[in-house]
């Protein structure tokens, strides 16, 4: 992979909280127009890999280059303005606010320069947004707080999208989504944001889900990485399932 290519890269990046390492020598490099499954257990380190590419929290050491920037102790406001947006385990819907006050918030956000993209994908504008989340234009006036699990996961991922971020991660995205709703939100518009040329990170234990939509997965136990190749190779092996991603 040339360094042209490269989007996020992790050199020897460890990462903890109080002294306990939750992430242990990780090095990863994610290209442009990558859609990534991070997979593991509950406690594997997938949130805090996540966290640490936007310094939200964990101690570190390492180096981190986003887009050629190093960028290991910016502040997360700098990160973002890379050209990155974070859709947060949980949704992270603020409930008090109405749905269409929530999508308008998300485009105060400063556009990124230099989004690198497909050029006929066109901005994600509120208009856009009502278009492509239907759902999202009938609920516009209720308030975030009285949305369904998969309305709050469309209202996220939108958010996200009117920031015109290249990158979209998202922590957990099926958590609490009834099948029907991993279909519709996820399956759905990731295969679609992934056609307009973005790069899609999303961590996940709903390993079937994120393989069908994933163009490379990864694999982490007790902070390690133990796995990084196709969906299919990660399918085919059995052993490997049974040992880092069985129940």
């Amino acid at each position: 992979m040339s360094n042209t290519d490269q989007l996020v890269r992790f050199e020897s990046v460890s990462a903890g909280y109080g002294g306990v390492t939750v992430l242990d020598r990780i090095d990863l490099s994610l290209a442009r127009g990558e859609v990534l499954a991070v997979l593991g257990r509950n406690g594997a380190g997938k949130t805090t890999l996540l966290n640490a590419l936007f310094n939200l929290g964990p101690e570190l050491s390492g180096r981190i280059t986003v887009k050629g920037e190093s960028v290991t102790n910016w502040p997360t406001h700098r990160i973002a303005r890379l050209g990155l947006a974070l859709v947060p385990q949980g949704r992270g819907v603020f409930h008090t606010l109405a749905v269409h006050e929530s999508l308008r918030l998300a485009t105060l956000a400063r556009k990124p320069a230099g989004r690198s993209v497909s050029p006929s994908a066109s901005p994600w504008t509120l208009d856009r947004v009502y278009r492509e989340f239907p759902r999202l234009h009938e609920r516009r006036l209720a308030s975030s707080g009285a949305l369904s699990g998969g309305e709050r996961q469309m209202l996220a991922l939108a958010r996200a999208l009117l920031t015109q971020a290249d990158t979209i991660v998202l922590d957990e995205p099926s958590e609490g989504l009834a099948p029907l709703a991993v279909e519709e939100v996820l399956v759905h518009h990731v295969s679609r944001l992934a056609a307009e040329g973005l790069t899609v990170v999303l961590a996940e234990q709903n390993v079937a889900m994120a393989l069908r939509v994933a163009t490379r997965a990864l694999v982490l136990s007790a902070g390690r990485m133990v796995f990084d190749g196709t969906p299919a190779a990660l399918a085919a092996d059995h052993a490997l399932h049974q040992e880092h991603l069985g129940v």
